[in-house]
Order: structure tokens, then sequence, then C-alpha cells
């Protein structure tokens, strides 16, 4: 199959998209009627942000997406599974472009395999957002002062034979929003905490299906497994994102220059949902409790959804299971390559209304010269602004060293 023929595809596939977006765009009022609001909320949220061009281009999936040095954010258990022996990434990406221009995210990443089954890799991201005047309650300017977050990564990924890989990722999170600066009457201080996250993979890049070369790879990744967080000795602790996402990959070798892969990631917050309550907002009507441990809250994320309640106060029947369901995020992808030296990609992003509402369509591009590969994205959000929305991102990658020895089972 010719390039031509290849570009239309992936032309056809946003084309069908972004229909698909408009559509959703005539129902959003529709949908408003009929469900209650109840997004899901979490201390630094930074965490979940796609930090590089090549997944920002395919509707932020990258579970089960063939391994690089940004494996680290999403499933390091691929790393194990990389032909390079060592790649380091850099990652930009702007945020909130059309209001400001001092808010960012930058992401550093890089692994180093140590054998042919073993990889270690590390990570760091780290998010501005820019300068900001802090006042008292008369508007008496008390300092300026630029917020910043960041996450320290470090992992081992190791493959357990010729098909399937695990990994381990462990992180320190740091969030400094106030500066420390005294906010009625209450000393506040930076956000700390640390997670883990674990992995898996399966990737079969030797299936044939009349005569064609095929490719195979699901991933699993729960990440940001660690203790709440706050930022002042009297709040309540606050859950951090943690999260569970499921991906898998499809590839097919066309000939000896083309090549197709699409992919899909689910993705479900593991954090406690918020309950409905009544009138005095004391008493819970439906749904649980959020004030529990972080292992408690990671299993009652799966059955606690409050639903929908009528005008009587009763829960309507059906309601709880559908909200469960609307608390999965889908991201779809399609990445086109010529001659491992040039990518077309596209992708698609859903939430639901009442969580979030988040729904956009991505493009993208890769271009690969010897040992260096530059990726960049373009996001277009279809419902509500997005801070992403019309912003170029961009991507460097740079692989160090000859291929890794060949992918046989693991000795």
């Amino acid at each position: 199959m010719h390039l031509g023929k290849i570009t239309w595809v992936i032309w056809i596939a946003l084309f069908l998209s972004a229909t698909k977006g408009r559509t959703q765009l005539i129902s959003q009022s529709d949908k408003a009627q009929q469900i209650q609001l109840n997004t899901i909320t979490t201390a630094v949220p930074f965490l979940l942000i796609a930090p590089d061009s090549r997944s920002g281009a395919l509707g932020d999936a990258g579970v089960a997406l063939s391994p690089d040095a940004n494996s680290i954010h999403w499933n390091l258990s691929k790393l194990a599974f990389s032909d390079k022996p060592m790649e380091f990434s850099l990652s930009y990406s702007p945020w909130l472009r059309s209001l400001v221009n001092d808010m960012s995210l930058s992401y550093l990443s890089g692994y180093k395999k140590l054998n042919k089954n073993t990889a270690v890799g590390g990570s760091l991201r780290y998010f501005s957002l820019g300068s900001i005047t802090f006042t008292d309650e008369y508007g008496t300017t008390l300092r300026e002062f630029t917020p910043k977050e960041f996450a320290l990564d470090y992992g081992i990924s190791q493959r357990l034979n010729k098909y399937f890989g695990v990994g381990f990722t462990g992180r320190f999170v740091n969030s400094n929003l106030t500066g420390s600066t005294n906010i009625q009457g209450a000393e506040s201080k930076p956000g700390r905490t640390g997670a883990v996250d674990l992995s898996g993979s399966y990737i079969n890049n030797d299936l044939r299906i009349k005569g064609k070369k095929m490719g195979v790879a699901a991933g699993i990744n729960i990440s940001n497994i660690g203790a709440k967080m706050r930022y002042t000795n009297t709040a309540n602790r606050d859950f951090i994102p943690m999260n569970l996402k499921l991906g898998g990959a499809f590839t097919t070798y066309m000939d000896e220059y083309n090549k197709l892969t699409f992919t899909v990631d689910l993705n479900k917050l593991l954090v406690p949902t918020p309950p409905i309550y009544d009138s005095t907002g004391t008493e819970i009507l439906s749904g649980m409790d959020r004030n529990v441990g972080v292992a408690a809250g990671m299993i009652q994320s799966f059955y606690d959804a409050p639903g929908q309640i009528d005008q009587n106060g009763n829960v309507v029947s059906g309601s709880i299971g559908r909200e469960e369901m609307r608390e999965v995020n889908i991201s779809t992808g399609l990445e086109y390559w010529y001659a491992e030296q040039f990518a077309v990609r596209a992708g698609y992003f859903f939430e639901d209304l009442s969580k979030g509402n988040r729904q956009f369509i991505t493009v993208g591009a890769g271009l690969k010269y010897q040992v260096l590969t530059i990726d960049m994205s373009y996001l277009v959000s279809t419902t509500q602004q997005n801070p992403l929305a019309n912003t170029l991102r961009f991507s460097l990658r740079f692989a160090i060293g000859d291929k890794s020895e060949s992918q046989d089972t693991p000795e």
C-alpha cells in the first residue's frame, strides 16, 4: 500500500472522529438535563497530564504503544522489550497558552538496558503555574510567587519470558502552591508525598495473518498508589490521582516500508466518588463517605458512585451502574510510519459530560533522522475550552548505541 493511500485512511479516521464530536456537541444540553454532574477531584492532577507529543497526538493513549523513553509515564514494563540500549526524551507543553505565556509542563525522561531482559529508567516532571500575586482580605499585596510542582521517578522493568514483562516505579511528589504564605490565619506548606506504579505488558510481534506480519500488545498500569496530601496542618488530606489504565494495540506491517498501528486505552481514577448529601450537607443520601484510607479508597472507587437522585430523594434504578461506567475515559489513536522515518498520527479522547466533559481531537507527526526523533502534536477541543487547545507541543528523543540483541526468550 502506497503512502498516499495510507494518508487517506488516516484522514478518513480523523473525519469520522470529528463527526462524532459534533454529534456529541449537539446533544450536550439534552444530556445535562438528565445527568447530575459529579466530577472526581484530587490533589496534584498534573501527574495525569500526557507529557509527550507522541501519545499527545494519539488521544492520550500510550499504555500499549511500542516502548520509548516516555514509557516511564505510560507503562514502565515495556522498556525491557526495547531494541535500543539507551534513550532520552525531552518534552515541552505550554499550558493555557491562549491566556498566559508563563505556564508550562516540562518532562525529561530516559532509560538504559542493563541486559536484554532488564531496563532501568527515570524521569523528572516539572509544572510551572506562572507568577501569582497573593493578597490579603483587604486586597493588600502580600508577595509575588511562582507556584510549581514536580515529580521524580525511578523504576525497573523486567522481562519474564518472550512475551510478558513487569515494571515497578517509585515516585516522589512535591507541590509548592503558596510558598508557605499565611492564608486566612493558617500557615501553608508545600504538599509532599511518595507513590508507586505497578505495570505489566504482553508484546507479541511474531504473528502472521495471510503472510503479513502483525503485532499485538496489551498493557496495564496502576499509577500513583500513595499517601494522601495536604497543604496546611489543619486541612483534611486529599487523595492523589491514583489511576488505572488498560490498553491494547494492533500493528500491521503492510510491507517493508509501511506500518500502521491502532491503539486504545481505558482509564479510571481509583479515587472515591463524592456522595450526594441532603440539603443540610451532613447526611449522605446516596454514595459512600470519601474519608477512608488509601487501600479502601481504591477498592471503593469501583462501586461507590451515588447515581441519580429523583425529586423524591430516591436513587433512580440502574443509575449507579451507569455512573460507574461513565467514570471510564476512552483514548483512541492511529499511527502510521513510513520507512521508520516519518510518522502521521491522529486520535480522539472522550470523557463523559458528568465527569469533566473533556473531549478532543488530536493530530501530530514524527520525524526520525538517525538517532534523533522529533514529535509534535496539536489538540482541538470539541466541547469546553481545554488548557492545551490550539497549542503545539514538542518532544525530542535521542537514542544512544546500537540495537540490542535479539528479542528471543530470556535465557
